[in-house]
């Protein structure tokens, strides 16, 4: 990791706030847009180029249908070129809901007296993380609330847990976290744990309107929030995760704050941001928000596209929030990781027994309720490879070391077969006998065409590993 001194923080001395709005606004009210620069634009990003801020609301700005259908064309062709058909799936896991802060939007908040406040003690947790190897699970990410209980110490003794759960044939071999901005020291420890990505979501990139849903704790904090990923970086962590809440504010206006702070990771790290989250606000308890600003699917939908060209190479996330018909949409131009079998209520997947949502004893409210075996089914149906490979974090493809394999299009030769790889370990182990067909058929559909590009070489290793695979060898991959 190289730091850039002339552009970010030097020692102690704080950073300034990288978010203008005026200039943000200036972009979304004064550049102009055309077929012309539209196509201009996506050539671009199909060069595999990530786009300016200026670029960006070039693509904001193109409203007509037309415009944006190329717009979609142009992100699906995009994502078929980096990631393929794979589709990263993981869970979250929700550790504690204790929470100092007041955030009007969320069901955690400090002022929501109905809540019931929980913490997973370490035998829950483990119960927890056995439901979770039962189902397949290979990838989780840990929520915890923003509060003192939840220290560095803490989460990372969680992580270790969660790493030392062992059923059958099933563990945990990626951990991402998301929880409050820490200290450089806090970061540093909770990397010894082994974490994989951190995530810190700002909301919303508006600091006027950022005031007005944060009214209390360390997260009313705008600017410290903000520079939470830098802490991150300078500690050594150096594969982070960002996003934005749609719906506290102008849609247009948060994504081209993502591709700001974007450009800010790259500038100050060499190395943007692993993930981008992009959820839109769901009902939570007590909350009353007026839906000044909530994102229409068919803004939403058009705002994913927009996010896929513009970040060539970084993963979009989409979760349990969306409905099945918008998810299954939006995995064809833009979305690489989404979760499958999603629970979020604390103690939820080891006890089955109520499957209704409770939202006092939730973040806010999912919209696909699916099992993780449905899912996988029908990502299969549609022709997709669903992934849950960890290869890269384990082999030290990570940060720079990540975009170093991943701008020159590896990670297609790597990703595909590690992709086919843990599925085959999810059709022996987990898959119902028609899942398992199905996917043994995509398998040999995805070596098919494979074959036209990669080496003979390459093609024998995969069969070997595969069959290794059907006579009880696991976690292999490339």
């Amino acid at each position: 990791m190289q730091f850039n001194p002339e552009k970010c923080r030097i020692e102690d001395v704080p950073m300034k706030p990288f978010i203008d709005q005026d200039e943000i606004w200036d972009l979304i009210n004064n550049t102009p847009s055309s077929k012309e620069l539209v196509q201009r634009v996506i050539q671009k990003s199909l060069n595999k180029e990530r786009l300016t801020m200026a670029e960006v609301a070039v693509l904001i700005n193109a409203d007509s249908p037309e415009l944006i259908e190329e717009i979609k064309a142009g992100a699906r062709e995009l994502k078929e070129r980096v990631y393929g058909n794979r589709i990263v799936l993981f869970a979250p896991l929700y550790v504690g809901n204790k929470c100092a802060n007041n955030c009007t939007y969320c069901g955690f908040r400090s002022t929501n007296k109905e809540a019931v406040r929980k913490t997973l003690d370490k035998s829950e947790l483990i119960k927890e993380v056995e439901a979770l190897e039962d189902n397949g699970q290979k990838r989780l990410i840990l929520v915890y609330g923003e509060h003192r209980d939840y220290s560095p110490e803490y989460i990372a003794e969680s992580v270790r847990t969660v790493y030392g759960v062992k059923k059958g044939q099933g563990e945990i071999r990626r951990v991402n976290i998301n929880a409050a901005p820490m200290e450089i020291e806090g970061y540093k420890i909770v990397k010894e744990a082994g974490i994989g990505t951190y995530q810190i979501f700002q909301e919303t990139y508006h600091p006027e309107e950022y005031k007005k849903y944060h009214l209390a704790g360390q997260k009313a904090d705008f600017d410290y929030r903000l520079t939470g990923l830098d802490r991150a970086q300078e500690a050594g962590v150096d594969d982070v995760g960002i996003g934005s809440l749609f719906g506290l504010y102008d849609w247009r206006f948060e994504v081209i704050g993502l591709v700001r702070h974007t450009n800010h990771l790259e500038a100050c790290y060499n190395v943007g941001p692993h993930t981008i989250s992009f959820p839109r606000i769901t009902d939570a308890a007590g909350t009353n928000l007026t839906g000044e600003y909530f994102v229409s699917d068919k803004d939403f939908t058009r705002l994913v596209a927009i996010l896929r060209l513009a970040v060539p190479y970084t993963g979009l996330i989409l979760t349990a929030r969306e409905p099945e018909h918008i998810r299954r949409e939006v995995m064809r131009f833009g979305v690489s990781q989404i979760d499958g079998g999603t629970k979020i209520e604390l103690g939820a997947y080891a006890d089955s027994v109520n499957e209704d949502q409770n939202l006092n004893k939730e973040q806010f409210t999912i919209n696909d309720n699916r099992s993780l075996g449905e899912v996988i089914e029908e990502l299969l149906e549609d022709g997709y490879l669903p992934s849950f490979c960890t290869a890269c974090y384990r082999n030290g493809r990570t940060g720079e070391h990540f975009m170093e394999f991943s701008v020159p299009g590896f990670i297609k030769k790597f990703c595909s077969p590690n992709a086919m790889l843990t599925l085959a370990e999810y059709l022996e182990d987990y898959a119902k006998p028609h899942i398992a067909k199905k996917g043994w058929d995509v398998i040999q559909k995805n070596i098919d065409k494979l074959k036209e590009t990669a080496e003979p070489r390459v093609i024998e290793m995969l069969d070997d590993r595969l069959e290794q695979i059907r006579k009880g060898k696991r976690d292999l991959y490339f």
